[in-house]
């Protein structure tokens, strides 16, 4: 029947290219067939196929059936995206296009096929495999076949029954009924003979028939289609994986008029838009009638764990601004099924975007310690909360079975304040969404006695029923900690470094057109468009499979072109913006030559900078030994400068012993910090005797499963400390000095590091660099502290969270890798010691040794993971007073935001030599100013504050 009635042609696009379909319809095509093999992988080749139907087909439904174990679209004559193919033989697949309900025999029917080289889940051999680039696919299934449908619906009934004869308890009436059920069709049953399918069909009715009563709990079951953003393959198949996916769900809501969809991400949303442009029209009717609704609010479904807090309010606020501005409304429900962990301060962050509901089932996958609730309020550390859910059914991938409504009740931990829940069903990971027999499984559970009730539905009307029992819900305080792929806080370290660099780039960006807007708003035009787009890719790049480093290595070939593209456009951008505000001349001569210093924090900051002799300014004639050739210290602001100039010494010991007015500073010959005395804190000696600080230790680091995910807490127990080192004085003078340490790793891997103690400042600034070659190694850097607490504090976006020292618990013995930001503190009464860092986000600690996570080397699902050149900083920073008295907030910032400098006239450096911010705040150390833009609509100014320790504060903010 193939060659007779299906005629195929094929043209395979060159160099891996993705074209249009207006592109490829004007292609040459040459005849293909049944058995040819296609591609390499990530390859596309389209078919334009062509149909006749035979007539003995006339009246029937005809559906034609293509598998080539990867995935494609079909496309209509007119371009029209129709539906998606999914091949291979699991549970995901999908075969079948329905070409015609009532068949004319002999008609021609044309379509084209858009065939993708790789499967649901990539190209490679294996779950989280690396990809194979030169797998082809066999084109093994083509034909045209009419349904049997009283087979599919016996089918369909029996499946229910079978189901519920096998999980219900066993012991149960209706599993033994089900059983004797499931026996008398199969009795019945005779192939070929429909009359025994009618039989069958009427047997399962009288069991599918027997109601549920009222106290049933009640489920409502959304139709799901998750597409990682990018994982197993690039963005550009995302947007192909999109276009397949959701022109089947539309098929589908055609074919069901009663079918719910929800679907997240204002990224994938807007590639479908400018891609697939009938295909959108087609969503948008599907919107307005209430089957396909958008959800989450936010760009992409984002890591919680390593973006800042205004990167967690961009997502938001394009997610929220694209949805309103396509649909006209806002999204209620957050929604993060599947991503590793979650801040403390998301609840504060949802309702701020007009949400109110939370959704993830994450936590479910914990390792260690089951959680509690299903239904809760979840509070943030300023107290507000938000009510959450995590689906009992434990999956964001169900297949609407009867075993997962049972489990479904079984799972529910609070039965006692809430009767219902969500089930959300459908394929998903590579996309693909519910398949029809879902559906059809679906309607036959809607109230079967022994099942929970399920309707399909929608989030919005489930969060709001559940909130008015809201009262009664428990209540969960802080971080939604994932006991679970804790490696990624480390893994694909340069793109970590990337998206704190971008970060602050572009809040410097947008504070100095921000000025510029202000000192001259009638010909100055700010680059929104421009800030946009560069705040778009770096949320893109926040995607929960991408930032945590759990990407194949040809995604992160697009992140490093993405992130390079913000550096480079947004450094030129930023000091463009900064000689404006600075209205610098050109033209300076000789001898009237000053220095400008812009800084964007809202603190004073007293610092020394690197300038260039070129320009002839006055310095501190202290010649830079690292760093840029050419460069001086220390800009002469005023004719005398008092300060005390650090010093350093070399004792018996071959110690090297670093001496400024705040502290006292010995490394061992091998680098290792031995000593570290706080001069101004009644000489409070910080390293514990007989311990040390700076010591680099390599774990063997091999996972269950998830390489790429994962660091399991045995690693803690093999682990290697780096001895052998080597330092020596790199640069001496009267305001800085530093140490050169250089040490062998292992014999693949290198470590070369600069110590830089300056004479104005209790700060110690480790400057590295790491060439590093391993196999499941992952290094870390530990500080034994003289202090006293079973609390470390770590920054988190827009505060701090406090977490144990100690393993009293399993739920605090989970914690032995966790997140932070630009610093982890721990401190008694009167004293402290913070770990700064620029670019790393892993830290652990326990008893009284702090480490800071610097590099993994994972082999899956990117085999070249984190192999390379790495360049980071970190410091220590000593502080009287705990943390709470502390200003190590203020520090971490200025850590990672170094002034930025400018020539200008002397008259013009006079004018702006006051050691002050632009903008300041008053009255409240615990405020921070993190942001200064332009308002989204209008010309207003957007300044974004938060408390950070803590309290209350009541600040001025002067500028």
């Amino acid at each position: 029947m193939t060659e007779e009635f299906i005629s195929l042609l094929v043209f395979s696009v060159p160099d891996l290219k993705r074209i249009s379909f207006e592109e490829a319809i004007q292609q040459e095509f040459r005849p293909t067939r049944l058995g040819e093999w296609f591609g390499p992988s990530w390859a596309t080749h389209w078919f334009h196929v062509q149909v006749r139907i035979p007539n003995e087909f006339a009246g029937e439904e005809v559906h034609f059936i293509w598998n080539a174990d990867n995935e494609a679209l079909v496309w209509s004559m007119d371009g029209t995206p129709i539906q998606g193919f999914t091949g291979g033989a699991g549970s995901d697949a999908r075969h079948e296009y329905v070409l015609t309900t009532s068949a004319r025999g002999g008609d021609p029917i044309q379509f084209y096929i858009e065939m993708a080289c790789n499967g649901m889940f990539g190209a490679g051999n294996g779950l989280i495999g690396p990809p194979d680039p030169n797998r082809f696919f066999n084109l093994n299934e083509l034909d045209l076949a009419v349904p049997n449908k009283l087979a599919w619906k016996l089918l369909y009934d029996f499946q229910i029954i079978l189901g519920m004869s096998r999980d219900l308890p066993q012991e149960s009436l209706r599993a033994a009924q089900a059983l004797h059920t499931a026996n008398r069709i199969v009795n019945v049953f005779r192939a070929g003979d429909d009359r025994t399918l009618e039989e069958g069909i009427r047997i399962a009715s009288e069991f599918l028939g027997a109601k549920n009563g009222d106290s049933q709990h009640e489920i409502t079951a959304l139709g799901h289609c998750h597409i990682d953003t990018a994982w197993l393959w690039p963005f550009d198949e995302t947007i192909r994986k999109a276009g397949r996916s959701w022109s089947t769900q539309i098929d589908l809501m055609d074919r069901y008029p009663e079918y719910t969809f929800v679907c997240s991400q204002a990224q994938q949303y807007e590639w479908v838009k400018d891609n697939y442009p009938k295909l959108w029209e087609r969503i948008r009717e599907k919107v307005t009638v209430g089957q396909f609704n958008p959800i989450g609010g936010t760009w992409v479904e984002m890591d919680c764990n390593i973006p800042s807090g205004e990167s967690l309010v961009r997502q938001f606020l394009l997610g929220q601004r694209f949805f309103e501005e396509q649909f006209g409304k806002r999204c209620t429900v957050f929604w993060l099924p599947d991503t590793f962990g979650y801040s403390p301060q998301i609840p504060q962050l949802i309702l701020q975007a007009d949400m109110k509901y939370f959704f993830t089932q994450k936590l479910s996958w914990n390792n260690i310690n089951k959680f509690p609730f299903t239904t809760f309020w979840w509070t943030a550390l300023d107290g507000s909360r938000v009510i959450t859910h995590m689906a009992p059914s434990e999956t964001y991938n169900a297949q609407c079975t009867p075993e997962e409504l049972i489990r479904t009740v079984r799972n529910h931990r609070d039965k006692e304040y809430t009767n219902s829940s969500l089930l959300v069903y459908g394929n998903g990971d590579g996309g693909g969404g519910p398949l029809a027999g879902m559906i059809e499984r679906l309607k036959r559970m809607e109230n079967v006695d022994g099942l929970a009730k399920v309707k399909m539905g929608s989030a919005n009307e489930f969060y709001e029923n559940i909130e008015k029992s809201g009262a009664e819900l428990s209540s969960w305080k802080g971080e939604l900690y994932f006991e679970l792929h804790r490696g990624t806080y480390t893994t694909h370290a340069i793109t970590k470094r990337y998206n704190r660099s971008c970060e602050f780039l572009l809040r410097e960006l947008e504070i100095l057109a921000t000025l510029a807007m202000n000192a001259d708003p009638y010909s100055f035009v700010y680059p929104k468009s421009e800030v946009e787009r560069f705040w778009k890719m770096v949320c893109l790049v926040q995607f929960h499979d991408v930032l945590p480093g759990s990407a194949i290595e040809m995604v992160y070939d697009d992140v490093l072109r993405m992130h390079t593209e913000v550096d480079t456009l947004g450094t030129v951008m930023r000091d463009e913006l900064l000689d404006t505000v600075l209205q610098l001349d050109p033209n300076i001569s000789e001898g009237k030559k000053g220095l400008a210093v812009f800084n964007s924090l809202c603190w004073p900051r007293t610092e020394i900078i690197e300038i260039p002799l070129a320009e002839g300014l006055p310095t501190m004639k202290q010649y830079s030994a690292f760093g840029r050739t050419g460069y001086a210290l220390g800009y002469l602001l005023q004719e005398n400068p008092t300060f005390t100039p650090v010093t350093f010494e070399t004792d018996r010991n071959n110690n090297i012993i670093v001496d400024n007015i705040y502290i006292k500073a010995t490394f061992d010959k091998s680098g290792h910090l031995v000593g570290l005395r706080d001069k101004a804190g009644n000489g409070r000696e910080l390293i514990k005797p007989g311990e040390r600080g700076n010591v680099f230790t390599m774990y063997e680091d091999v996972p269950l499963f998830w390489d790429a995910w994962d660091t399991e807490i045995y690693h803690l127990e093999k682990g290697r400390q780096v001895e052998k080192g080597s330092v020596q004085i790199l640069e001496q003078g009267p305001l800085r000095v530093s140490l050169l340490i250089e040490k062998t790793i292992s014999e693949t891997s290198r470590l070369r590091q600069i110590v830089v103690i300056t004479a104005i400042s209790k700060r110690i600034d480790f400057e590295t660099e790491l060439d590093w070659n391993e196999n499941r190694q992952f290094l870390k850097v530990e500080f034994a502290w003289n202090i006293l607490t079973d609390q470390v504090t770590y920054e988190t976006q827009f505060g701090t969270i406090q977490r144990p020292t100690h393993y009293n618990t399993s739920w605090e013995s989970a914690k032995f890798e966790v997140v932070g930001h630009k610093f982890a503190d721990m401190s008694e009464y009167g004293y402290g010691v913070a770990l700064l860092n620029d670019c790393k986000y892993g830290y652990a600690a326990h008893e009284n040794v702090v480490r800071l996570s610097l590099i993994r080397s994972p082999k899956a699902p990117d085999p070249n993971c984190d192999i390379g050149h790495h360049v980071f900083k970190y410091a220590v920073y000593p502080h009287e007073g705990h943390f709470l008295q502390s200003d190590v907030v203020a520090e971490g910032f200025k850590f990672n935001v170094p002034l930025l400098s400018r020539v200008v006239s002397t008259a013009k450096a006079t004018a702006l030599s006051d050691p002050i911010s632009h903008f300041r705040i008053e009255g409240a150390p615990n405020v921070v100013l993190d942001t200064i833009k332009r308002a989204e609509d209008s010309d207003d100014v957007i300044l974004r504050l938060y408390e950070a320790y803590g309290g209350h504060a009541t600040a001025r903010l002067l500028t």
